[in-house]
């Protein structure tokens, strides 16, 4: 009877002391991950909730890997990605920003007992933009006149992470939908995912780079001068930024999601474009601008 009392005791005593191991804050490598990363901090930290900062952790494949290990806690992903993990880019669901979304949200939570939070009304979808010049030059506005100009023969070299080169979602899409193909003497393949550094790649012209990686949310496009080829065909899924965390974790800290949801729900476009132009294009520190941002919109004092 006594050991059982103990038993018992010892459970009631380590209940509440696991509630209070820090949750551990994942994010991308690139520019909106530091800031989003910054933002889920700050929030959470404001809330009386224990962290512990792993931000910019490495490319998707890294950080989703590290939250499914249980080796970190939460971490901004996008909808769109969802239809990857699962091998289900196939379905038209992941091109309609809300369906998306619910699905990404169901799969996750059945499967792997992850949770979606909401999802900020921005898509960060992957795109390719051209030197300015060269766009006028060429008049290219969309990916099929990219498509047209590479095809004949325009000399067009792309900056760009191993992500989105080999990831279906990304280049093999564009180049499948509209009929192109950039073979490896046209491509320069730089290390991280970061569009800051294949941005300003092709603003430079290093290495003959004309043409760059990019997001729809990248604030360093216009200032770089750069233009974005829009995709009528929608070779692209929608990508709205939302944290993904632990079920477990959740319902350690169920104040979570109304701490963050307010805030994602604040994040359009124009919005995440501007805050990014402040870190990529400016040099600002992505903890201050989160922190800058939070306290304009008086979720922070």
């Amino acid at each position: 009877m006594m050991q059982l009392l103990a038993f018992l005791l010892a459970l009631a005593v380590a209940a509440p002391a696991s509630a209070q191991e820090p949750v551990r804050v994942g994010s991308k490598i690139d520019t909106e991950g530091a800031l989003l990363g910054n933002i889920v901090l700050a929030m959470l930290d404001n809330a009386g909730i224990k962290t512990e900062n792993k931000l910019q952790l490495g490319p998707t494949k890294i950080v989703r890997a590290a939250l499914l290990a249980g080796e970190i806690d939460l971490y901004p992903e996008y909808t769109g990605n969802a239809a990857f993990f699962f091998n289900d880019d196939a379905d038209p669901a992941w091109k309609d920003a809300a369906k998306g979304a619910e699905k990404a949200r169901a799969l996750d939570r059945e499967r792997n007992k992850l949770a979606w939070l909401e999802p900020a009304p921005a898509n960060n979808s992957w795109a390719i933009a051209v030197r300015s010049d060269v766009a006028s030059a060429e008049k290219l506005e969309t990916m099929a006149d990219f498509a047209r100009w590479v095809a004949g023969g325009g000399k067009a070299k792309l900056a760009a992470s191993a992500e989105f080169v080999e990831s279906p979602a990304a280049l093999p899409s564009f180049e499948r939908v509209y009929g192109f193909h950039l073979g490896a003497d046209r491509l320069v393949v730089l290390a991280g995912g970061d569009t800051a550094a294949t941005i300003r790649a092709a603003a430079e012209r290093t290495s003959g780079v004309n043409c760059a990686m990019a997001y729809g949310t990248d604030g360093a496009l216009a200032a770089l001068g750069l233009a974005v080829m829009s995709d009528p065909k929608g070779a692209q899924i929608v990508y709205r930024p939302a944290p993904v965390a632990r079920q477990a974790v959740l319902d350690a800290h169920p104040e979570i999601a109304k701490t963050l949801d307010p805030v994602f729900a604040t994040l359009d476009l124009a919005t995440l474009q501007n805050l990014n132009a402040k870190i990529a294009v400016d040099g600002e520190d992505a903890a201050e601008v989160a922190r800058g941002y939070l306290k304009a919109k008086r979720f922070l004092k």
